[in-house]
């Protein structure tokens, strides 16, 4: 653990500050789509990211889900923060997107870490506007950007985060993450099909 720790946050986080994540930390390898937590549920930890890839979502009134943000290699989950801070119940959705290596950190060394060591303040803060930077595009990208590009926009982060360009989804899965219809989905994907950006296959999109 301490090796990985030194190769993904040498240069971030005290010495002092990686030999308290090794003590008290724990590593953890999941596989894909493997929930780690939904919205309601008690937090326990907070992660810090080894390798893979984590989708964080939240869920309306009518069980429709709304893609957020991925966490990946060197970041955590500044939701979990904020939710530590205000309450033990999680306001969003964690799935594995791939299969992923973390660090569970429990939830009561936060407090203690923040005023204990300066480069773990630097690091909250640093997450907190890298999230909120990538809501505010979520935001932006359903208040101003027409479907088809949200589309294309989806589309192209799948295969930066899965680093393939062959994606395992149905259209129904698009569907309920851009918050539209299968139908509608369907007919925009072979709109994208038509102009030579996509290929279409049996529940798997190839990005030509």
């Amino acid at each position: 653990m301490i090796l990985e720790l030194k190769r993904l946050f040498g240069n971030v986080f005290e010495e002092a500050l990686i030999q308290e994540i090794t003590r008290v930390g724990t590593l953890k390898e999941i596989p894909e789509n493997f929930m780690m937590i939904d919205i309601g549920e008690r937090i326990k930890g907070v992660p810090l990211m080894i390798s893979g890839a984590i989708k964080i979502s939240r869920e309306n009134e009518k069980g429709e889900e709304l893609l957020l943000y991925y966490i990946e290699e060197g970041d955590s989950c500044t939701l979990t923060f904020a939710s530590e801070m205000g309450t033990t119940k999680s306001k969003i959705r964690a799935v594995s997107e791939l299969p992923s290596k973390l660090i569970m950190i429990p939830i009561n060394q936060m407090e203690n870490w923040e005023g204990k060591y300066p480069s773990w303040r630097k690091f909250l803060f640093r997450s907190y506007q890298i999230r909120m930077d990538e809501m505010v595009e979520t935001l932006d990208s359903i208040a101003f950007d027409g479907l088809e590009k949200r589309l294309l926009d989806y589309i192209t982060e799948k295969k930066r985060v899965n680093g393939k360009n062959e994606l395992q989804i149905t259209h129904q899965n698009i569907a309920q993450e851009l918050h539209s219809s299968r139908v509608v989905i369907s007919r925009l994907l072979k709109k994208l099909e038509q102009t030579g950006k996509i290929e279409l296959k049996r529940n798997k999109i190839v990005i030509t």
